[in-house]
């Protein structure tokens, strides 16, 4: 069975760096893989620990040999959203039951000091469970509240023995500079097409959809797969009609509606809500190229808009609602 690492697609800086620090048992304490959602970062944090925790990785080696039975529980299995060996340990909202982390109620917009306290800091002051290493993979760790991010603080710094850190973010630079500084970066860009397209395949898609979608999916497995998914497609095309029509209506109430309804979602369905409609009017833009008036230039002024949109609801934490309310006034102005 092949290691995790040697599975990840488009991203060999990336996974060199890790299997040079394997290699020379020079593995940081603290990495921060930064780069786009649905790029490999994911599996590449957990081939990494698959590699820490692998009981026959001899010395020198760079990689995890892939079969053996703590290779086996270091990775999740399909579907859920952890793995099972004791000393892989993830970080995640909403990933676990309220209770097994102190709270009363779900985390619902951020990592929350509870889940800090109850994964790290209890385990800190002791060795790894099994003997190798402990890895803390934290997701979206631009999610961590200030003082879940303060408590972690100390350990990130100065770990137990054979313990690391992986933060997963597509934002980095949304942490605070204190968590930044703790870490060694590690960069991860977005997937070229046809390997966006050839993973699609690999799950059954047709050729042709997946060379379509891979062209929309700015590089991201994440919003291909949601753009492959039939009941998503439907939303977008709601989104992209109903957002149309609020940019010729006489008043405001379309925009505030769609406004409204951004705020009670969430941020990767909006996202992807947004590309899509920026993605028709990319389409509008080149449909009227030829034409003596100024409608593609009105296109190509309101894609700019969008993009201007989903750079602040990413980069800038924006509030939906206030971002989409925005835009769309400002899209009626063009």
């Amino acid at each position: 069975m092949a290691s995790w690492l040697s599975t990840v697609r488009a991203q060999p800086t990336a996974v060199e760096t890790l299997r040079r620090a394997l290699a020379s048992g020079r593995v940081h304490h603290a990495y921060l893989f930064d780069g786009p959602d649905g790029v490999g970062k994911d599996r590449t944090a957990f081939g990494l620990a698959q590699a820490l925790v692998c009981e026959r990785r001899a010395p020198g080696s760079g990689d995890a040999c892939g079969a053996c039975g703590a290779c086996l529980r270091a990775v999740p299995r399909p579907g859920e959203g952890r793995p099972i060996h004791p000393d892989v340990v993830v970080l995640e909202r909403g990933l676990y039951d309220p209770a097994v982390i102190g709270r009363r109620t779900p985390e619902l917009q951020d990592i929350s000091i509870d889940q800090v306290r109850t994964l790290v800091l209890s385990r800190a002051a002791f060795p790894p469970y099994e003997g190798r290493a402990r890895v803390f993979v934290v997701r979206r760790a631009e999610e961590l509240s200030p003082s879940a991010a303060n408590a972690l603080l100390k350990t990130l710094e100065e770990p137990g023995a054979r313990t690391h850190f992986v933060l997963l973010s597509s934002s980095a630079d949304s942490l605070a500079p204190t968590t930044r500084s703790r870490t060694q970066r590690v960069r991860f860009g977005p997937l070229p097409d046809a390997t966006v397209a050839e993973l699609l395949t690999e799950r059954g898609l047709a050729r042709a959809p997946a060379d379509a979608i891979s062209r929309l999916s700015g590089g991201s497995m994440t919003t291909a797969l949601v753009l492959a998914d039939a009941e998503a497609s439907a939303r977008r095309g709601n989104f992209v009609s109903r957002a149309m029509a609020a940019l010729e209506a006489r008043d405001l109430g379309n925009v505030l509606e769609l406004a409204e309804e951004a705020k009670r979602g969430d941020k990767p369905t909006l996202l992807d809500c947004l590309r899509a409609l920026a993605a028709a009017l990319v389409a509008q833009a080149r449909a009227n190229v030829a034409q003596p008036d100024r409608r593609a230039g009105v296109a190509a002024s309101r894609y700019a808009l969008v993009a201007e949109a989903m750079e602040q609801i990413v980069e800038s934490n924006a509030s939906m609602q206030l971002a989409i309310e925005a835009m769309l006034i400002r899209m009626r102005g063009v």
